[in-house]
């Protein structure tokens, strides 16, 4: 009888005959050979070990994770599976492990990397912001003659774009050129798009996408968005008009390019067309249309959008972003306590929400509701940012608080750890012009640690025309003359100083200044809702207004009755030399008269004024509207671009310290 322990020790049991199992060994002797498994099968197990290897890398949270995987990795054979290793590479990018000390030492033990491999390198160092080091990458793999894919060159794009490198990212577009078969590849071709466009060159961007045999709404939307940063509100309508098919993204994008680009009232155009088109709208869309409505300051809009945005789905007391958003807009529209409601009622509050109430607290002159809300907030473990740092001193800035407001300046770096940024010591710079520390104020835009910017220097030019001060007023004008040498703001600001200290020939001199370089003066304009809830415009000295007559008699009656009760027009308001009877004409012309006359004939008395201006209100119109509210028991509340004032028997919320 031959023994079958020996004759069969090679051969998997399962092919041994039943008869014959009888007579195998209890155990197969160690030195025998590994059983004999078919090329299909073993392929099918060694993708099933490569599938459950991916799992477990999907999810590593931590690097002691991705080691014990990389270690299985190595004992099961798969260090040269390129299709592993590029899982492994970027899951220690989502984990931001530098490249250097882990990722390149994997890569570097591959011998024939593919170009998903070092795609994957490429893309970790252009997300570590190692442009140089993804751009070696690339030419040692051209080097082996590896041919680059459509991830490779759009993580390029994306990394020229992020360190604005627009001459690298030319020559990468060039490489796209030379190697050949990506020239109809929308994936590249929108990252190029999307790198020209943000690095500022539309025309380039333009280009590209003219020449596109195939266009997605990717194509259209990043071209879009690119003129609606530009400015360029024209060219947007006019590529959104020939999109064939317009998604939300893309009507997103012309609503808040809109807003952003103060047109409020076509922003609510749009938006109102994208609700009768049946477009879904999220919260990005809704925070452009309140933006937009913010920026109108209109009552009848504010309570429009708000039941909009409940009925979307998106209400206050639930979605934070939104909330946030409103509590802005009823702040800008003059209603701080339907802002304070909305705030109210928000079942979660976070750092945003409370930064939009302290800011709108701040900007209509409630600085200890301000101070009380930013201490709550510190109470309950909301830690503030740089935002609600400029809330807080903002109020204390407009409320003559200068103690507070150096305790909380001191307090951003020692308390909470917030280096104080550049508008901060713009905050500090116009709290102490404010106060009339006009040296202290120039001192600390002086010796600040950052490079101060126009809106340091503004804040002293500003405090300079309150106090009178045309020495301290020249050194501010000087730098803002280099910082923003067309912002014509700052030369009339100048030239009203000259002019209230008598120094004729130095408004001529400002006068010829702004002659010489081109610049014109914005009008002052004033708008309000009527009572139909039609915004009305008023520019200073029109007399254009089919209702002018009336609005003429209500202004003399309003004179002569403040007359009456010791008011005089303030001559120091006109920075012209010309008669003290043209000076009056001109006065009561202003803008915001204009439309204070309009709103007393056409409001109801039970209900205040609301004024809305685009640069800031003179100083006879703050006392000629203080006396009216006195005689007329009428409350008159005006938003210039500093501030509201709340105007209500002969006093304003601003404490006339504005």
């Amino acid at each position: 009888m031959v023994h079958l322990s020996h004759k069969f020790s090679t051969i998997p049991i399962n092919f041994i005959p039943k008869q014959f199992s009888k007579h195998l060994p209890q155990q197969i002797p160690s030195q025998t050979t590994p059983p004999f498994i078919p090329f299909s099968q073993r392929q099918n197990q060694r993708s099933l070990l490569e599938s459950q290897l991916i799992s477990a890398l999907n999810c590593c949270t931590s690097l002691t994770q991705i080691q014990k995987i990389h270690a299985r990795i190595l004992r099961k054979g798969f260090e040269q599976c390129c299709y592993v290793l590029t899982k492994l590479i970027r899951i220690l990018t989502k984990m931001e492990i530098p490249m250097d000390s882990y990722a390149k030492l994997v890569f570097n033990q591959v011998e024939n990397p593919n170009p998903f491999l070092c795609t994957a390198l490429i893309r970790g160092y252009c997300l570590q912001g190692h442009v140089k080091e993804s751009v070696f990458v690339y030419s040692e793999m051209r080097k082996k003659n590896v041919l680059p894919i459509s991830f490779t060159f759009s993580a390029l794009f994306k990394a020229c774009g992020v360190v604005n490198d627009v001459d690298l990212g030319r020559q990468i577009h060039g490489q796209t050129i030379l190697i050949g078969g990506f020239g109809f590849d929308l994936f590249i071709k929108n990252s190029l798009i999307e790198m020209y466009v943000k690095l500022g060159f539309l025309g380039c961007g333009r280009k590209v996408f003219d020449e596109l045999p195939g266009r997605d709404l990717i194509s259209w939307t990043e071209l879009i968005v690119g003129y609606v940063k530009a400015g360029d509100m024209e060219s947007a309508g006019e590529l959104f008009s020939e999109l064939p098919k317009k998604d939300m993204v893309a009507w997103t994008a012309m609503v808040t390019g809109y807003a952003q680009n103060a047109k409020p009232r076509e922003a609510l155009e749009f938006f109102e067309r994208m609700l009768n088109e049946g477009v879904e709208t999220d919260k990005v869309t809704l925070v452009g249309v309140i933006s937009a409505c913010a920026q109108l300051g209109a009552a009848k809009y504010a309570n429009w959008i708000r039941d909009t945005v409940e009925n979307l789905g998106f209400s206050p007391t639930r979605c934070v972003v939104v909330g946030s958003a409103l509590i802005h807009m009823y702040s800008k529209c003059g209603s701080v306590e339907d802002a304070y409601k909305a705030f109210k009622v928000m079942e979660e509050k976070n750092v945003f929400s409370y930064s939009s109430m302290i800011a709108g607290f701040a900007m209509h002159g409630y600085a200890y509701a301000a101070l009380e809300l930013f201490h709550e907030m510190v109470k309950i473990g909301i830690k503030p940012n740089k935002v609600t740092f400029i809330g807080v001193l903002t109020a204390c800035s407009h409320s003559r608080m200068v103690e507070q407001g150096r305790q909380i300046f001191e307090s951003m770096e020692e308390k909470f750890g917030i280096s104080p940024g550049v508008d901060h010591y713009s905050c500090m710079v116009d709290l102490l012009g404010r106060a009339g520390c006009l040296e202290e104020a120039l001192n600390l835009a002086e010796t600040m640690p950052l490079e101060p910017n126009g809106g340091v220097w503004g804040a002293l030019l500003g405090a300079c025309r309150t106090y009178s001060n045309p020495d301290i007023a020249q050194i501010a004008a000087n730098h803002l003359f280099e910082l923003e040498p067309n912002a014509i703001g700052n030369y009339i600001l100048l030239s009203n100083i000259y002019a209230s200290a008598g120094q004729w020939n130095d408004v001529l001199m400002v006068r010829k200044m702004m002659r010489e370089r081109g610049l014109r003066k914005n009008p002052g304009c004033s708008w309000l809702e009527t009572k139909k809830g039609v915004i009305q415009e008023f520019f200073s000295g029109d007399m254009s207004h089919p209702r002018y007559g009336e609005m003429k008699q209500v202004l003399e009656d309003l004179l002569n009755r403040l007359k009456a009760i010791g008011y005089q027009p303030n001559m120091n308001s006109i920075a012209y030399d010309v008669s003290d009877e043209e000076k009056r004409r001109i006065l009561i012309t202003h803008s915001e008269k204009l439309a204070l006359a309009f709103g007393l004939l056409d409001i109801n008395a039970d209900f205040p004024i609301r004024i809305m201006k685009n640069i800031r209100m003179c100083e006879d119109c703050h006392s000629f509207l203080c006396a009216v509210s006195q005689i007329t028991r009428r409350v008159i509340i005006v938003r210039d671009n500093l501030r509201f004032h709340h105007f209500h028997d002969g006093k304003c919320s601003c404490g006339n310290f504005w």
